[in-house]
């Protein structure tokens, strides 16, 4: 049975890495996957998904006013297509999120999403939010802070190297502008005071 899953951390934790492992063994069995990532992300060029770790693929890009379930369809019309993976999926809209779950049901094709849960002010994204609601499953993809804890938070950073209270919701950047944090140092870094490490 086909089920829309969700893939979240934050940033830097290899979730790119993880979608085009998970392709590369589809295709490595001889089944055709349906990559897609944003259309306004071109850190890697335009309809590419890429990891830090120098692995890329090329992928069909949606813009805020695609209608995801009719590009899917599309897609399976054209022959078969075992699984559809979308990367950077917390910049959908909740009505895209609705499309993908309708894919999932209506097509019989499973969807997995890969994407951040909060940004910078630690606020979910919009669809971080509906894929927590409508998701069939839900994957942590872990990564760690600094500290060693694991890290569950991200801040952006300006030019000085200080956290940013404010600003747009998207904002496409790397490791200049992003630091993954565990919620003690998020704090600690957006000025929330915070008491001493408690004795070992």
């Amino acid at each position: 049975m086909a089920k829309l899953y969700f893939h979240y951390s934050t940033m830097n934790a290899g979730k790119s890495t993880l979608l085009l492992q998970a392709s590369y063994n589809y295709n490595e069995r001889g089944m055709r996957t349906y990559l897609l990532t944003a259309n306004f992300d071109d850190r890697a060029g335009r309809g590419k998904i890429a990891s830090r770790i120098g692995i890329e693929a090329e992928a069909d890009t949606w813009a805020a006013s695609s209608d995801l379930f009719d590009m899917i369809r599309t897609r399976l019309d054209e022959g078969p297509c075992a699984c559809v993976l979308i990367d950077e999926c917390q910049w959908l809209s909740r009505d895209q999120v609705w499309q993908l779950a309708r894919a999932v049901d209506d097509l019989g094709v499973p969807v997995m999403a890969y994407g951040l849960r909060v940004d910078f002010r630690g606020e979910l994204f919009p669809g971080s939010a509906a894929l927590l609601a409508l998701a069939d499953e839900l994957r942590e993809v872990r990564t760690i802070c600094h500290c060693g804890r694991r890290a569950t938070m991200v801040i952006r950073v300006g030019p000085d190297g200080e956290a940013l209270s404010e600003g747009a919701q998207v904002e496409v950047g790397g490791n200049d502008r992003y630091v993954s944090l565990c919620r003690r140092h998020f704090r600690e870094a957006i000025g929330d005071r915070v008491p001493p490490e408690p004795p070992v």
